[in-house]
């Protein structure tokens, strides 16, 4: 039976999973990783290219070894979306940043003091404002590294650059590339007129464009040695995580949703055509599918957060689960399990809604906590970080409703945080909506994996492929009993944000992110 391998280059972590032709996923392995601030440039991400790779190549090994004699028909790449590569004329990499860079903060300043409109422009013309675009970035190296500005003539998103570090030409897909800001939402491809108006240099559009599941190379020797792949083995298009994801959950219609619980949480919603929001609080997006798009909203860092938490909080119950070959967050939610709804009104401060327009979080914190150890306890405050990234996410979803017209009915829950019981429960709670829940949590990867498929035949179309593949673990049904008590949760938030973010706008507190400009 032929195998598939996606490989994510995602915000936390690199990893490899590996799936057989019917979708079901046979191992995966990841490797955690961080992201560099480049010093004397706050709010810089770099992308340690080399130092990556070798963790992905390593990632790729363990999951072949631990499926011998795997026979993989081809391999597919998936990332964080915004994650720029840049390359010279003869391929050699140059330059790279991770997603939420936001070091361009006087490049975003002097876009909008040459022309008050000109981001709104943008953004109607490619549903992307400056926040993560790649238009800032490109004109802050051409201020401060104008000689590697200079030499760039190639520009690709992380999951070509896993691809073209396995041996495929330098090109780029709408839903990862159509993130740089530089595309044009009603025709998918790099618009000239915003490279123009935006002070971009023109050749960078040069990038060839590649739909998601299109052939794009085969794997060199060089990779071959280095992750144990079988040289000559294709390499087919892949693209942004969220998009892949939702193929990966079957969620192929206009109007259906998807949640994706990782380092960051998207929610996205499927449109039958390209949509705008008048207040440019939503992302639109190109989906998978070169027929739809996609109205995105987005909760900052809630995996990071678990992650966090788990590391400074619960080193104890790490090394226990390492002992018992459990994973540490199971033995988090066993403690927040025994924690009413609600939390004791524990209310952290982390994420704020989608804004696009105008992007930035408060100063994280916890708020409302008695000081009483039977309450206030880590179970409890692991409980009220799992209920806001719920809380938050009932905002995105409210927000997309009010754009959309049309309120969803269900939705997907997926990705890391659907792994447990506890979290997918609480979101169900929040949301009053029921979810259902994936056999492959990993939905991104399998979405990836469709990608791979469909390059080499396996599938007619992503659409086919998500109708095949995905099956169900559970449905979670929401529990009416505790509407009340997060619907108290939810005010008691929407009252209290924006007080933190004053605080922040004002420089007493240290805003958790915010985009450059803002």
């Amino acid at each position: 039976m032929p195998h598939l391998l996606a490989l994510d280059a995602g915000t936390g972590s690199g990893r490899a999973v590996l799936f057989d032709e019917t979708g079901r996923q046979l191992a995966a392995a990841s490797r955690e990783w961080t992201h560099r601030e480049e010093p004397g440039f706050p709010g810089s991400m770099t992308f340690e290219r080399d130092r990556n790779w070798a963790l992905l190549a390593d990632a790729v090994r363990e999951v072949l070894a631990r499926v011998p004699g795997a026979d993989v028909a081809a391999v597919s790449t998936t990332s964080m979306r915004e994650g720029i590569v840049l390359y010279d004329e003869e391929g050699r990499e140059l330059w790279a940043c991770a997603n939420v860079d936001a070091r361009a903060v006087e490049e975003v300043r002097a876009l909008r003091g040459r022309d008050p409109e000109l981001e709104r422009w943008a953004y109607l013309r490619s549903g992307q404002t400056f926040a993560l675009g790649a238009a800032p970035r490109l004109l802050w190296l051409e201020r401060h590294a104008s000689d590697l500005y200079a030499r760039a003539a190639r520009l690709a998103m992380l999951s070509d650059w896993i691809a073209v570090r396995l041996g495929a030409e330098i090109a780029v897909d709408p839903t990862n590339g159509g993130t740089t800001g530089l595309f044009n939402l009603q025709t998918r491809r790099w618009d000239p007129e915003l490279f123009d108006r935006l002070g971009v240099k023109s050749d960078l559009q040069e990038t060839p464009v590649r739909e998601v599941g299109t052939v794009i190379g085969e794997v060199s020797p060089e990779a071959a040695q280095a992750t144990g792949l079988r040289p000559g083995t294709p390499i087919v298009m892949g693209g942004g995580d969220a998009q892949l994801g939702v193929v990966g959950l079957g969620a192929a219609r206009p109007g259906e949703g998807a949640i994706l619980g990782g380092s960051f949480w998207q929610q996205e919603v499927n449109l039958g055509g390209p949509l705008t929001d008048a207040s440019g609080r939503i992302r639109l997006n190109f989906a998978a599918s070169p027929t739809q798009w996609q109205a995105e909203a987005i909760v900052f860092f809630p995996g990071i957060a678990a992650r966090w938490f788990r590391d400074a909080f619960a080193p104890d119950l790490k090394e226990r689960a390492a002992r018992e070959g459990r994973d540490a967050y199971e033995l988090l939610e066993e403690l927040a399990a025994t924690v009413p709804a609600g939390a004791y009104g524990i209310t952290p401060i982390l994420s704020d809604a989608m804004d696009y327009a105008h992007w930035r979080h408060a100063a994280p914190s916890f708020l409302n906590f008695p000081l009483d150890p039977e309450k206030a306890h880590r179970g409890a405050f692991f409980r009220a970080l799992q209920e806001n990234a719920a809380l938050v996410t009932r905002a995105n979803l409210e927000r997309i409703a009010a754009l959309t017209g049309a309120p969803l009915t269900s939705a997907v829950f997926a990705g890391g945080a659907a792994k447990g019981r506890l979290w997918p429960q609480i979101v169900a709670d929040v949301l009053q909506l029921p979810l259902k829940i994936p056999v492959v949590k990993e939905a991104t990867a399998l979405g990836a994996a469709m990608a791979a498929g469909v390059g080499v035949g396996l599938y007619p179309s992503l659409e086919a492929a998500a109708e095949e593949l995905v099956a169900w673990d559970r449905v979670v049904e929401p529990n009416p009993a505790h509407a009340g008590v997060y619907d108290e949760a939810y005010a008691r938030w929407q009252a209290s944000y924006p007080v933190q973010l004053e605080l922040a706008d004002r420089g007493v507190t240290r805003s958790m992110w915010r985009a450059p400009g803002d």
